[in-house]
């Protein structure tokens, strides 16, 4: 193994001190090659070591201006420290240079979601669904969008998907109760889910409120 590949499997063990050390003897061996910085970057990421991880992923972008996987490291930086913006563009670079998997698209979905523009995050989450079909974040963060156009009929075979998948998923069971009080006669539904959502997660206040304010008007 070289020394890129005993710093994974060290990390895969848990071992972050030996990753270190495995990804500097491996920038040292190839100054030029970005999959150390990337590697390492990863670590420092890890450990909150925001500032160091940033200038470790633009330097495996210097060395490589096509690296997908340093453009995607250093989104999630940013990512994670609110930078929606600077994140978005970064995660557009990772499947501009063909990142593989649907991970970059949901993130770049994330992003405009949390940039308020749930029309752009549409077609981006539901391309992330499209290529694994098994992401259960990635289905309920696009019913989610779908039901916040209020395109109610295509949100809700979305949320019972994810309650297929996972039938204790307190989050599923909320949008899902939400979506049919607001769009439907199906009250005794919408109150079932809303229940289940504050039983699964008793920290959902708003599942509770929205379930006694229902039961308040049937009285």
């Amino acid at each position: 193994m070289n020394y890129n590949e005993i710093g994974i499997q060290a990390l895969q063990e848990g071992n972050t001190e030996e990753a270190i050390k495995a990804f500097t003897q491996a920038i040292e061996e190839e100054p030029n090659n970005p999959l150390g910085y990337i590697n390492f970057g990863h670590v420092l990421t890890s450990m909150d070591d925001v500032e160091r991880a940033e200038r470790f992923f633009q330097k495996a972008i210097v060395l490589d201006e096509t690296s997908a996987t340093a453009y995607y490291g250093l989104a999630n930086l940013y990512f994670n420290g609110e930078r929606y913006a600077e994140a978005l563009k970064l995660y557009e670079k990772a499947v501009q240079y063909c990142l593989e998997g649907a991970d970059a698209h949901f993130m770049i979905g994330k992003c405009f979601e949390k940039l308020e523009q749930p029309k752009l995050a549409l077609p981006y989450l539901q391309r992330a669904v499209e290529l694994d079909p098994d992401d259960v974040q990635a289905r309920l963060s696009y019913g989610i969008t779908l039901a916040s156009m209020e395109l109610f009929e295509l949100a809700e075979p979305q949320f019972l998907q994810v309650l297929e998948q996972d039938p204790d998923h307190a989050d599923a069971h909320y949008n899902l109760g939400v979506l049919y009080a607001v769009s439907t006669d199906r009250v005794q539904d919408a109150m079932h889910h809303l229940k289940q959502a504050y039983t699964l997660d008793d920290r959902n206040e708003m599942a509770r409120y929205a379930y006694d304010m229902i039961a308040t008007k049937l009285q």
